[in-house]
């Protein structure tokens, strides 16, 4: 909602660029789904998985590109600075989203939804 806004009010000149933001909402949970699949052969050495490893980094790149979109938008004058903060504000609320839904559905408990 506060990318929509972003967009859509007029007393930020009712410019859609920031709505490019969406498509890191759509990448960032990707390397974390393929990291999650990935088989835990070292799990009792302790060791990690450069497969992981390598899904994190990208998931870290994305949420810092999402970030880094809106100051380089406002940088070349493209959307104010209002607009800017707005996009920040939704990709902080988008990306704790992601990760409260990531912490609750990866835990490793005796909880099974099938048994509903």
């Amino acid at each position: 909602m506060l990318v929509v806004l972003a967009c859509a009010l007029p007393t930020f000149g009712n410019n859609w660029w920031p709505m490019f933001v969406l498509v890191f909402y759509i990448l960032s949970p990707i390397p974390l789904l393929i990291a999650g699949r990935v088989s835990d052969t070292d799990a009792l050495s302790g060791a990690s998985s450069a497969i992981k490893e390598t899904c994190l980094f990208l998931t870290t790149g994305v949420v810092v590109s999402a970030y880094g979109l809106p100051f380089i938008l406002c940088r070349t004058g493209t959307i104010q600075m209002g607009a800017a903060l707005l996009v920040m504000a939704g990709n902080t609320w988008c990306f704790i989203t992601i990760l409260i839904f990531f912490m609750i559905f990866n835990r490793d408990d005796d909880f099974d939804f099938q048994m509903w």
